[in-house]
């Protein structure tokens, strides 16, 4: 692997390291330039170094914040932990093309609810998913992780935020706890079926946990509203990347 091709890997690191810390979507940046360097399959797999990496930096920055809230990630883990194991089994074996289009067009929902109806990314004072549906929901989010990644920080936002009642500042720091519980089950799968490359995936880990320590400081020093563009922003790039490239 060239020089040019690490320093590429770590710039786009640290890009979807900020973006995916304080919203989802990151990885569509990372995702092309891994293709290039490793191919698909290695790709996918070597991306969870990085995601794991940008995670433990930005939990620590929530976690400073007192912004996690534990006894409800604690709860939740365990059908995200299952989902991504299913998710991730199911992409070492078939392809995420159609998933794919799927996502992109929830996604520009996803945009168009912050955009639109800000309102509704507040705290809600009666959470809108309850158990059984609350596991169910958050299991197929893990399945969608563990199989493909790219925009899964937009689903968890939709269903902590509204869903579960959280604020965006406390709603992200659940996010990020959430993927780094469940990122190293998916790593070793992947890395059992060898479809890990393991310096490709430090070099964008090195960037990303640059990007996570600055977006969750802003995240806690700046409170939530503009946290909402960074999302609409990062939701309308996404989408574009699946539909169209």
């Amino acid at each position: 692997m060239s020089t040019f091709t690490i320093i590429m890997l770590v710039l786009g690191g640290a890009v979807a390291g900020f973006i995916n810390t304080v919203a989802g979507g990151g990885s569509v940046i990372t995702i092309p330039i891994l293709v290039e360097a490793v191919g698909a399959h290695a790709a996918n797999g070597s991306l969870r170094i990085g995601l794991l990496m940008q995670n433990v930096t930005g939990i620590a920055g929530y976690q400073r914040g007192k912004a996690v809230p534990w006894p409800l990630v604690m709860r939740l883990a365990p059908p995200v932990v299952l989902g991504a194991l299913a998710g991730a089994w199911g992409a070492s074996q078939v392809s995420a093309d159609v998933l794919k289009r799927v996502f992109a067009i929830a996604v520009v929902m996803v945009a168009a609810s912050v955009v639109f109806k800000p309102a509704a990314w507040d705290p809600a004072e009666d959470p809108r998913l309850r158990e059984p549906l609350r596991s169910i929901v958050f299991f197929a989010i893990g399945v969608y992780g563990g199989f493909v990644q790219a925009g899964v920080g937009f689903l968890f936002l939709g269903a902590l935020v509204p869903g579960v009642g959280l604020g965006l500042v406390k709603g992200n720091a659940a996010k990020v706890a959430l993927i780094l519980i469940y990122m190293p089950f998916a790593l070793l799968l992947f890395a059992s079926q060898d479809q890990v490359h393991w310096v490709a995936g430090l070099s964008v880990g090195a960037g990303a946990m640059v990007g996570a320590f600055f977006a969750s400081h802003l995240a806690i020093t700046k409170g939530a509203g503009w946290i909402r563009w960074v999302l609409a922003f990062a939701a309308i790039a996404a989408a574009v990347r699946m539909l169209f490239f």
